[in-house]
């Protein structure tokens, strides 16, 4: 039997997101999990998501492609460390998929891909809803201070908000 990895939240290094929303777990999974769903919601408005490629599975490629307001596309991809159906969902922008690791320092592509990180997702069921979870863990506190200042909590918020009213509109069934 295997322990699993928790982690403590390093305030230097970390970014938490956490919101109680009334959908339920299984429906946020789904959201997570199947890319036309994921393009729906996943950047916040004005950005769009417009291509995603997702393989759950550890090892497997977590992919999208955001469009800015003014046109410019960006191709973000990562690879799944961790995949807990309905749970949890732990992926990289630092490894390709096969766990591959990025050649050089990642300066590719949105400003995201200018820094390392790690994002935790855990969905827990709290009543008819979910306790949405994100902890996005740097390698370094120039990184965290970078992600901060690009709006991570609005951003994750509101991004968040398109998710829960998608689920509700019944564009996720």
């Amino acid at each position: 039997m295997t322990t699993p990895i928790t982690h403590t939240p390093n305030p230097t290094l970390d970014l938490a997101f956490e919101r109680t929303i009334d959908v339920p777990p299984d429906a946020v999974w789904k959201a997570w999990t199947t890319p036309e769903l994921l393009k729906q919601w996943f950047t916040p408005d004005p950005w769009k998501t417009v291509d995603a490629e997702l393989d759950l599975r550890p090892g497997g490629i977590f992919r999208t492609t955001m469009r800015s307001p003014e046109g410019q596309e960006f191709d973000n991809a990562g690879c799944y460390l961790e995949v807990v159906e309905n749970r949890k969902l732990v992926w990289t922008n630092a490894l390709l998929p096969g766990y591959r690791p990025i050649p050089g320092p990642n300066v590719v592509g949105a400003d995201c891909d200018a820094f390392a990180f790690t994002a935790i997702l855990t969905f827990e069921p709290h009543g008819a809803g979910t306790r949405y979870k994100a902890l996005v863990v740097h390698k370094d506190e120039a990184g965290r201070k970078q992600h901060e200042a690009m709006g991570f909590q609005e951003g994750w918020g509101k991004a968040l908000d398109q998710l829960v009213a998608m689920v509700k509109s019944g564009k996720a069934a």
